[in-house]
């Protein structure tokens, strides 16, 4: 008997575990719930040739952390193999492809896909202003806010998000992956942006050119691009 176990590749930049600490406290303060105790297997391909070594033990407790279970490597050094070994990791198959990756790109699907056409979910209109510590999330649709977002606030759809109204806080949209979708506002002035896992904090200054005016923002592959609407 046989058996196959899909796995999530979390694919290492860095040997640096502060920096890889520091990456997935802020990837999971932007999308909480992120990992749920999800199996993951160590991509080490992009850094099977640094001369740094990594702290697996290390590695495999600040995984834990965050409430992902590494089980495996693979594409390490013979070195890195092996350091892997002694911390309890098997080698996954050079060969084998993640079912998604840290980046939380959709599955690829190797059966026979039949679209079926559903209705559309009517967005959510808020409009009422959201205050610093509230959320709203639009699940599986748009989210159209017609009031103030302050700073501390949070909006968060599946879809787009547009704000008629200045944008202080939070905007998180295509969170459960959607690369397509988009955010507005009429008064950019965001504390955090976010589409599909790739966000922007203020630790990035937004354009002079959009800030408190009309903004659009999009996915242009792994950046987010923050552009003036005429």
């Amino acid at each position: 008997m046989s058996a196959a176990l899909t796995l999530m590749a979390v694919v290492l930049k860095t040997t640096d575990v502060e920096l890889l600490a520091l990456e997935l406290e802020q990837r999971a303060a932007v999308m909480p719930g992120l990992f749920d105790d999800e199996p993951v297997a160590i991509d080490l391909s992009c850094v099977r040739d640094l001369e740094v070594q990594l702290n697996f033990f290390d590695l495999v407790a600040l995984f834990r952390r965050y409430r992902m279970v590494p089980v495996a490597a693979r594409s390490g050094s013979a070195e890195q193999m092996a350091a892997a070994f002694a911390a309890g990791l098997f080698e996954a198959p050079e060969g084998a492809r993640p079912v998604r990756e840290l980046s939380l790109v959709p599955p690829v699907l190797t059966e026979r896909i039949v679209e079926v056409q559903l209705p559309a979910v009517p967005p959510m209109i808020i409009e009422r202003p959201l205050r610093s510590g509230q959320q709203v999330y639009a699940r599986d649709r748009d989210l159209i806010v017609l009031s103030l977002v302050s700073f501390g606030a949070e909006v968060i759809a599946d879809g787009h998000i547009h704000v008629y109204a200045p944008l202080r806080g939070r905007a998180i949209a295509g969170a459960k992956g959607n690369k397509q979708a988009r955010i507005f506002s009429t008064v950019m002035e965001a504390q955090l942006l976010a589409i599909a896992g790739v966000y922007r904090t203020t630790e990035v200054a937004l354009p002079t050119e959009v800030i408190g005016r009309a903004a659009m923002v999009r996915l242009a592959g792994e950046s987010l691009l923050v552009e003036p609407l005429q």
